[in-house]
């Protein structure tokens, strides 16, 4: 069997998805998940996008090990500077360095001859050479380019130093036979081609991301660029988890492996959910709630008799049994230690007095606690420095009264209150907050989703919000749909107040 990587771009292109800002902690806690996932290279994002990002691409440098840290960076110098800048303590560091090669990106974006072009993605790699020995060479929009001229400027890059080639189908328009045919063209015509790995990295605008890669994969690349749940720029990469269950399920066809350890991926999934408040569809392929249930009585009896009938697949063969796992209110501390142990999540004992004394809290008000409960738990606890909080919430709202929102804010030991009215309940204690803290925001993105099934299940709000032009993302959960969406509220105003960009006027 051939072994082919997985390059998982979940924190850079994946977090270009319209709605979606990770923090820093957050994109650390998926980074070293997708470690436990066991891919091969993580690009941890675009580090000369802004102060945050590149905080957040050398954390995961820094931290996070037994995986390549990749960090991407356009052909020019101030952004390759900045991207070695960021992980030159990352293990087996890749700069990711690109330009746009199709003639309609390089008449009408770049404003580029073609040999300035190739001038600058030769320059670029030299650059980047000069930095760090694992470089990675992306013509952008090349599934458009013409394969004589791609291959002209790959034949340069790998003389230059590139040691990974990738062939993107930046906006989903190629079809599997089609795609495959076009790199067998441009393996031809690229001088030294035997020297490097070739990658691709393929969007789904015409739903064709993992058809595409698996074509691709069949005629020899080395490497296969994803997002976990497919999550990406408009419809979305090439899903991980699809790839890597089509490789497994399907090896008599691929005759390939990856590093990939399956069981982690219902839990991988789960966290970039939670995280992004990207809602996975419920038929959504592999990690779908829908995807090893069986309505039809036809279906329901072949599994009952043998589960291979109608599953080609098993839950546990991707983790999604994992869930079994059940804490009550009469629970001890050294029960959740082990229970946190047991699912891997290593906490120091500060912060497992905090998750203990939410889960008492949690442990009142629903009667279990569960394994998606706990890892939100932990989720949560990631605040530094000082913080506005809720103290108390009430809410008035129906059909004939104008929803209204009362609520006490704690700051540096002092409480605030006031009211508002608003469209709704959500939109009430919104405006109240920011008549509190003298502040004013935008929302962008509101999603609510429970954590687990059951009538005491918490439901879960992430949300996007804009303050003077800045977004941030924010989320809360409690079993009080109400009290959830305040405290993702509050943590994306933290967040803003932390980064300078409000004050407030309390």
């Amino acid at each position: 069997m051939r072994q082919i990587d997985i390059f998982d771009t979940t924190l850079r292109d994946g977090e270009q998805s319209p709605g979606v800002a990770l923090s820093p902690e957050e994109k650390l806690q998926i980074a070293r998940q997708l470690a436990k996932l066991g891919v091969n290279v993580i690009e941890a994002g675009f580090p000369i996008a802004s102060p945050g990002d590149f905080q957040a691409v050398k954390r995961i440098a820094d931290e996070v090990r037994q995986v390549s840290i990749c960090a991407l960076a356009r052909a020019n110098t101030k952004d390759i500077e900045r991207a070695w800048e960021a992980i030159a303590k990352g293990e087996d560091p890749r700069i990711h360095t690109f330009i746009a090669t199709s003639p309609i990106h390089m008449q009408y974006k770049l404003q580029k001859s073609p040999e300035q072009v190739l001038e600058q993605a030769v320059a670029a790699v030299k650059l980047s050479k000069s930095k760090v020995s694992n470089i990675e060479f992306s013509a952008e929009d090349a599934s458009r380019s013409d394969a004589d001229f791609l291959g002209r400027v790959f034949s340069a890059v790998i003389e230059a130093g590139a040691t990974v080639l990738n062939i993107p189908d930046t906006v989903g328009y190629a079809t599997p036979e089609e795609f495959a045919a076009f790199i067998k063209a441009i393996m031809e015509r690229t001088k030294g081609v035997e020297k490097v790995k070739l990658s691709v990295h393929c969007h789904n605008d015409l739903g064709l991301a993992v058809a595409n890669s698996l074509a691709a994969a069949q005629i020899g690349v080395h490497q296969l660029e994803g997002a976990i749940n497919g999550i990406g720029e408009r419809a979305g990469n090439a899903a991980v988890e699809e790839l890597a269950m089509a490789i497994k399920t399907r090896r008599d066809q691929f005759q390939l492996e990856t590093t990939i350890n399956s069981k982690e991926i219902s839990r991988t999934s789960k966290l970039v959910s939670r995280l992004t408040g990207m809602i996975v569809q419920p038929n959504k392929a592999i990690v779908g709630k829908n995807a090893f249930s069986h309505e039809s009585g036809i279906h329901q009896d072949g599994v009952l008799k043998e589960r291979s009938t109608y599953e080609i697949m098993s839950p546990d063969s991707i983790g999604a049994d994992m869930d079994t796992i059940v804490l009550g209110k009469h629970s001890g501390r050294h029960a959740v230690r082990e229970r946190l142990t047991e699912l891997g999540l290593e906490i120091d004992e500060s912060r497992l007095d905090e998750v203990f004394k939410e889960f008492k809290l949690l442990a009142e008000r629903k009667k279990e606690v569960t394994t998606d409960d706990l890892f939100t738990l932990v989720d949560s606890q990631t605040n530094n420095g000082p913080q506005v909080t809720l103290e108390y919430l009430q809410v008035s709202s129906g059909t004939q009264i104008v929803p209204t929102s009362t609520l006490g804010l704690n700051y540096k030991d002092q409480r605030y209150e006031d009211a508002a009215c608003g469209d709704g309940p959500v939109d009430a204690a919104y405006k109240a907050i920011d008549k509190i803290l003298g502040i004013k925001h935008k929302l962008l993105h509101y999603a609510l989703q429970a954590i687990n099934e059951g009538e005491d299940s918490q439901g879960e709000v992430t949300i996007s919000v804009q303050f003077n032009g800045h977004t941030v993302g924010g989320r809360g959960v409690s079993p009080d749909i109400i009290e959830s969406s305040v405290k993702a509220y509050l943590q994306a105003v933290n967040r803003a107040y932390e980064r300078g960009w409000i004050t407030f006027t309390l």
